[in-house]
């Protein structure tokens, strides 16, 4: 392994902590208390966690695992295996199903398009079971491929034993579990995320609303699901998006924030805590821009070993914004790491390090940057002193 040099970007920290200044002083964040047994509010850009309750204890899921449901079979069509309008056969499990239903007809052949309405807007249980046998044979077989799968996009403390969230002492998953897989769908899937927020869907002659009490209520929400059980209480995973204010300029950014409340004892006690915390991330988190992609990160190079320049400049590939509390700002702290020094040939583009962005009380930030030109290969002569000084430790950033 490469030794990595650690450099504390000390012009770097001083800039941003002028950019994120605030005048007056500075006051701790509010602090916010809910109802629910179990909550996350995140971030969707950066999968910071905002606020958790019982973030990492495992739960009844009940109907949000159909989020995992789905993610096996958007998977499948990203990758090509089959398309919308392919079919799956109706068994008589899935038609005698209980609970919430897309009401399949046993025997019929259904489009996959449909079934996926059926599974996010309806609920079905039966289009679960559909879904579950035409993909992996058998509901058993789907459910030890979504836990499979699962660890793999990293929910660590999530099981299933089916498809559609029925009580079973197996099936399980965490709040922060809900929100990764609803960041996984966001982030991976914009094609078929818009179903999510789709207000109704017929079939069978049958009109059935989308179960989320946030869509058509709360500015800018746009999914996700709802679940309910005697077991796990009123439950519901959210997503909202508005344009928020950077600070300190007269632009603006899209956020997404994330929201995952269960344990209530009712469908207005889920809607009510889940606006609460989405207020409160919109509210008390203030947007700020420390980098735009290309943006070259200034007065900060790396040092280039046997090349023919001996210095490089770097940048970042994306907009890097953060939303941090008043008090927050105030310690975050960013550190380039990079080895040091790069042997030439560095191609532009090519990944030479990262901006790790440390955030009092949040998992640090991690940020990719990348060489902002090309540098070739030196000729012997120049490789002979860059050589010599290597070896006698001239090379520091």
């Amino acid at each position: 392994m490469r030794r990595k040099f650690v450099a504390l970007a000390r012009g770097l920290v001083v800039s941003l902590a002028l950019a994120v200044a605030v005048a007056g002083a500075v006051r701790p964040a509010v602090a916010i208390e809910t109802a629910a047994h179990y909550a996350v509010l995140m971030d969707a850009e950066t999968g910071a966690v905002l606020y958790e309750k019982e973030a990492h204890t495992q739960m009844a899921p009940a109907s949000m695992s159909k989020l995992m449901t789905a993610v096996m079979m958007f998977e499948k069509l990203k990758d090509g295996t089959f398309t919308l309008d392919d079919k799956f056969h109706v068994s008589e499990k899935a038609w005698r199903m209980g609970g919430s239903k897309m009401w399949t007809e046993v025997g019929s052949d259904i489009r996959i398009g449909d079934l996926l309405h059926g599974i996010i807007v309806q609920s079905g249980n039966d289009a679960c079971i559909v879904v579950a046998e035409g993909l992996a044979g058998t509901e058993e077989a789907f459910a030890e491929a979504m836990t499979k799968k699962a660890r793999e996009i990293g929910l660590e403390h999530s099981t299933f034993a089916n498809a559609t969230g029925w009580p079973d002492p197996n099936q399980l998953m965490t709040a922060y579990d809900l929100a990764l897989i609803a960041r996984y769908i966001v982030t991976n899937f914009p094609d078929y995320f818009p179903i999510y927020s789709e207000r109704e869907f017929t079939w069978s002659g049958i009109r059935q609303p989308n179960r989320n009490p946030l869509l058509g209520t709360y500015a800018g929400a746009d999914g996700m699901k709802t679940g309910h059980t005697d077991e796990s209480g009123y439950g519901l995973v959210a997503t909202a998006k508005r344009q928020v204010p950077l600070s300190g300029s007269q632009g603006s950014v899209e956020r997404r924030l994330i929201v995952v409340v269960n344990g209530l004892d009712s469908d207005n006690g889920r809607a009510a805590e889940a606006r609460k915390l989405l207020d409160y991330g919109f509210r008390d988190f203030k947007a700020y821009s420390l980098f735009l992609s290309g943006q070259i990160i200034q007065d900060h190079p790396i040092t280039v070993w046997n090349g023919t320049r001996g210095k490089l400049p770097i940048s970042v590939r994306r907009d890097v914004n953060v939303f941090l509390t008043d008090a927050e700002r105030e310690g975050m702290e960013v550190k380039l790491v990079h080895p040091s020094p790069i042997a030439a040939p560095v191609a532009y583009n090519d990944e030479v390090g990262e901006l790790v962005i440390a955030i009092p009380g949040r998992k640090e930030m991690h940020v990719p940057v990348y060489a902002a030109v090309d540098v070739a290969r030196a000729g012997f002569g120049m490789r002979v002193v860059d050589g010599l000084m290597h070896t006698f430790g001239a090379f520091a950033n």
